[in-house]
């Protein structure tokens, strides 16, 4: 594969590129770009070829330095997305088609907003966009689908051919508040009760919170933590994607970008939640328990990561997928971005015309949800 200036190749994981070269193009701010936490995810087994994540990620170079990658995974399903093409993926099996293989452009298990592109310059991008169509007929995949990518590339995307897909999630915004009473102030009575009755309910169950970063982070806190993670994925979702050895290796390798809030009742923990944060955002990602207290996943998730970006004076939280009931919570309505790349002509074609009816309905649902938002009317 190739353009001008620029070679590109299929690399595999992200141990075949380098930490160097890796980070050369996505920089070290941002958690779920960097090398550290791709290698982390594959090295320990949770995105491999027998989860059906395979890593082959897309390199362009030029006079053989890399400029440019775009994380890319060769899957046989559809699972850990969170952008859902389930009914694409039919439509195509129905006609007759192969929907799998295809090529999944992302973070794997992280529905987290970032740049998909890790280049040092424009120029790499759109090298990056071209050998993107050009990998799928090579590989014989039915499409490319890049998720979570930011809105300037997914413009960018756009203008390339791709098909444009928006969608939302609920984001907490610092607005300068020195304390959580201050943004409790912000909200209408009614929802400040709301808030204030659900964090009595903790505290009176006799729960109190240990925030751990870095080397406060034990192997034996590791494996409490799995252990809420296991029992509480197990219930929601089958199979947890992610290995025991994974959280020792991020542990390990960015410690520094990693919140492990812990919940205890007297000596013993039984609630864990896990965060990366970096660039002025922290990002909720894990949540496990062992033991039922009315509203801990509240408090464990979404009300101490306000607190912990308060005290860091980090500009946003981002609490994952999901959610209408972050809402009433002070986590506001905005929209999320993926483009698609799809090789079937007809496929395409129906897709298109579905994504511009539903980035109409998507814009229209964000601007109601935020009409009902928590916060006092001016």
């Amino acid at each position: 594969m190739t353009s001008p200036d620029f070679t590109a190749r299929l690399a595999g994981r992200a141990f075949d590129i380098g930490r160097a070269a890796w980070n050369a193009c996505a920089g070290t701010e941002h958690p779920f770009t960097r090398y550290e936490f791709f290698d982390a995810v594959e090295a320990s087994g949770s995105a491999t070829a027998r989860t059906g994540w395979r890593p082959l990620h897309l390199v362009v170079e030029r006079d053989r330095s890399v400029e440019g990658i775009l994380p890319l995974y060769l899957k046989n399903h559809s699972q850990g997305e969170y952008v859902f093409d389930h009914a694409w993926a039919d439509a195509l099996e129905r006609a007759g088609g192969d929907y799998y293989p295809k090529i999944q452009a992302s973070v794997p298990f992280t529905p987290a907003t970032g740049r998909r592109f890790l280049t040092k310059s424009d120029d790499a991008r759109t090298a990056l966009l071209a050998a993107g169509r050009t990998a799928v007929k090579e590989l014989k995949a039915s499409s490319l689908h890049v998720t979570f990518l930011t809105q300037e590339e997914w413009r960018a995307a756009g203008d390339a051919g791709y098909l444009l897909r928006t969608d939302q999630q609920f984001h907490w915004q610092n607005r300068g508040y020195s304390s959580f009473d201050q943004f409790l102030a912000e909200l209408s009575s009614s929802k400040r009760k709301n808030l204030r009755k659900e964090r009595e309910a903790v505290r009176a169950a006799g729960v109190e919170f240990d925030w751990l970063t870095g080397r406060d982070i034990t192997e034996a806190h590791w494996d409490t933590f799995f252990e809420f993670y296991m029992d509480t994925g197990g219930r929601k979702w089958g199979h947890p994607y992610l290995t025991r050895d994974f959280f020792s290796r991020v542990g390990s390798s960015m410690g520094d970008q990693i919140l492990l809030v812990m919940a205890r009742r007297s000596s013993r923990y039984i609630a864990g939640a896990l965060n990366f944060f970096g660039g002025g955002t922290i990002f909720g990602r894990n949540w496990g328990c062992v033991e039922f207290v009315p509203f801990l996943h509240f408090e464990t998730c979404y009300y101490q990561a306000i607190e912990f970006a308060i005290a860091r004076g980090l500009a946003k939280v981002e609490a994952g997928a999901q959610g209408a009931h972050k809402l009433l919570r002070g986590y506001l309505p905005v929209p999320t971005y993926s483009a698609h790349y799809i090789a079937h002509p007809g496929l395409r074609r129906a897709v298109d015309d579905y994504l511009d009816r539903e980035r109409e309905a998507v814009a229209a649902h964000i601007e109601e949800l935020a009409e009902h938002g928590p916060f006092k009317k001016a």
